[in-house]
């Protein structure tokens, strides 16, 4: 005998969402036809793959993905549903942000039926409620064949007779689009840390928390300096890091004032830039759950959580600074540190969610040194 879960949908709904067609269109005229899952409308940004097996409710509302149609290679998305929205000391629990952050989502099959015992809803129904347009029968791994060997590029979604221009997110600065609007201030305990806001997921915050910090989340482009705090976290986020020059400059700052500073993905970015060194654009860029990342002068290996599209370059590093983590698949840089003073950052995340927490002792290393 079997047990439907309340996720569990009749032949009727999904042969009526299976008629509804829908087109992912590539800037470079290639189309992939395929069923609209998701609210049905047109949508068009940046077109990226993920390599992760789970976690897309995390994904799909981590703020790094902003102005992105984010494509999943997993084959069997949506099997588990969408967990109830709930909180903890003010963040939430199981979601990276308070709304969805892609422009659009692309799997090869989704599963109308959703079995979890943590699981209020189906995954066609949350991209309902929120108005983000979704495609399934896309073949996946063509796709990201496709934007391995090209690189990333700029495509649509198209229901029905629906036309749209394509968007290039990376021309405008998405962080202070995901950035909170004003300081919002978490109690934890008697050490304080300003968490620069570039649009941070709420897994930096939980870890904070956890080993009993107060955290003062400000704005990107907020002067933080004028705050009572003794150590700064810059957070991940969309886009360029060259769009925020505030950023950059508040964090120049306080590293002359010799605050230790802990910069996490795009916060990474904005530290080497504060530093004096360059970033650039990535192919195809780092989005999955198993990274493996070697800390220069050892031989340890970490399997690390990435996302994101741009990466410092090493080779521009002044004098004092010195590559941490580097990229066992491409050797690109996945992490900086100076030599003596209080200044680190890694390209991937700490906190995971989703994906494994090998390297989450890095948060405790960076307290140690307040």
């Amino acid at each position: 005998m079997s047990v439907l879960g309340p996720g569990d949908l009749g032949e009727t709904k999904i042969h009526a969402n299976r008629k509804m067609k829908g087109y992912l269109v590539l800037e470079d005229g290639l189309v992939f036809e395929g069923y609209a899952f998701g609210y049905p409308r047109a949508a068009s940004g940046e077109v990226v793959f993920n390599t992760g097996m789970v976690g897309y409710p995390e994904s799909l509302t981590d703020p790094s993905y902003r102005g992105q149609i984010l494509v999943l290679s997993y084959p069997l998305i949506g099997n588990y549903g969408v967990p109830e929205p709930a909180s903890a000391n003010g963040v939430a629990t199981a979601y990276e942000s308070e709304q969805i952050q892609v422009q659009g989502l692309v799997v090869s099959q989704y599963s109308f039926a959703y079995s979890h015992w943590q699981a209020a809803k189906s995954l066609a129904d949350w991209l309902i409620e929120e108005h983000v347009p979704a495609l399934e029968g896309i073949d996946t791994r063509m796709l990201t064949k496709r934007l391995r060997e090209k690189g990333t590029m700029l495509g649509k979604i198209l229901i029905s007779d629906e036309n749209l221009e394509f968007y290039d997110p990376n021309t405008e600065n998405l962080v202070s689009m995901v950035s909170v609007k004003y300081p919002v201030l978490y109690e934890g305990g008697k050490t304080k840390v300003v968490l620069v806001d570039c649009g941070s997921k709420n897994g930096i915050i939980r870890s904070l928390l956890a080993r009993g910090v107060t955290v003062i989340r400000v704005p990107w482009d907020y002067n933080f300096l004028h705050e009572n705090f003794d150590a700064v976290v810059i957070s991940n986020g969309p886009g360029d890091p060259t769009m925020c020059p505030e950023t950059v400059e508040h964090v120049r700052k306080a590293m002359e004032e010799n605050y230790p500073i802990f910069g996490i993905c795009l916060g990474h970015q904005i530290l080497a830039l504060a530093a004096g060194a360059d970033t650039y654009k990535l192919k195809f860029g780092h989005r999955s759950q198993n990274q493996p990342c070697i800390e220069v002068g050892t031989q340890r290996c970490y399997m690390t959580s990435q996302n994101h599209g741009y990466a410092v370059a090493s080779q521009t590093l002044p004098s004092g600074w010195e590559p941490w983590f580097v990229n066992a698949n491409d050797g690109t840089n996945e992490g900086i540190r100076h030599r003596s003073r209080p200044f680190r950052g890694v390209q991937f995340h700490p906190e995971a969610t989703p994906g494994p927490v090998d390297t989450g002792h890095l948060f405790d290393e960076f307290l140690t040194n307040i």
